[in-house]
């Protein structure tokens, strides 16, 4: 539309994300939190102020968006405390506890926030979630990054030194909320072994729901493909496959 400010562009991006994500947009003064499983309502009233928009799932109130000009994408983390303050009131008519879920967004930038987080800080997004991940998130009792705490101490037995090291080593970094990490391992020392084991850990302890395991050849999408078959954990008599997914469900893309 032409005349428009800064903000309203910022929002008419984000309303087009949220209607793509799956969500029913509202004005604050025609709400009907019935008409879809997602609802993200326009500058609703809160005890400290309208907030830019306010989500609500399956009728319940979930999470906050703070939209913000473009030239604001540079640093959308200064207005974390902001949002974090929205997310923290009183919607109007309900007695709602902190909000969980929280976005800072120009609609080309988005950064989220989940306050179920032991230490809850913000990262980047490609686009908003969808109502149904929340709906599904809202009946776990942690989120992912509270149950990798959870994870027990690896025990060793068949293990190689270079195995545990690696292991342990990664699942503190992620206990650390450092998620990017780097494992170098000499050739034959069982590289995919050590992943196949890790993987294993983060399904049954941290209930990961999807790992990519990215092979550059098809010989060696095979051979891990026969190493995921072959694996049994030494915690279950069962092979991996039978624990969390049939054999032909590994993908393997055409090769040319």
């Amino acid at each position: 539309m032409p005349n428009q400010n800064p903000e309203q562009l910022a929002r008419d991006k984000i309303d087009a994300e949220l209607i793509q994500c799956g969500w029913v947009i509202q004005n604050k003064n025609q709400i009907n939190l019935k008409a879809a499983v997602g609802v993200a309502v326009r500058e609703y009233q809160t005890d400290i102020g309208p907030a830019d928009y306010a989500l609500f799932v399956d009728t319940n109130p979930v999470g906050i968006i703070e939209a913000k000009r473009a030239e604001e994408a540079v640093r959308l983390t200064v207005h974390e405390d902001q949002s974090e303050g929205y997310a923290a009131a009183k919607l109007k008519y309900l007695n709602n506890k902190k909000l969980p879920f929280v976005y800072e967004s120009t609609g080309d930038v988005t950064r989220f926030t989940d306050y179920r987080d032991i230490k809850p800080r913000s990262r980047p997004l490609f686009t908003f979630h969808r109502p149904e991940t929340f709906l599904e998130w809202t009946k776990q009792d942690k989120s992912l990054r509270t149950r990798l705490q959870d994870i027990p101490a690896l025990p060793e037995t068949g293990l190689r030194d270079c195995q545990i090291t690696a292991i342990n080593n990664l699942e503190q970094s992620f206990k650390d909320a450092r998620p990017k990490a780097l494992i170098q391992m000499a050739t034959g020392s069982g590289k995919s072994f050590t992943a196949i084991t890790f993987i294993y850990r983060l399904l049954k302890y941290a209930k990961a729901k999807r790992i990519l395991f990215l092979v550059d050849t098809k010989n060696l999408g095979e051979q891990a493909e026969q190493e995921f078959m072959a694996y049994v954990p030494n915690d279950d008599n069962r092979k991996f496959t039978e624990l969390y997914w049939p054999q032909d469900h590994f993908y393997q893309p055409p090769y040319k």
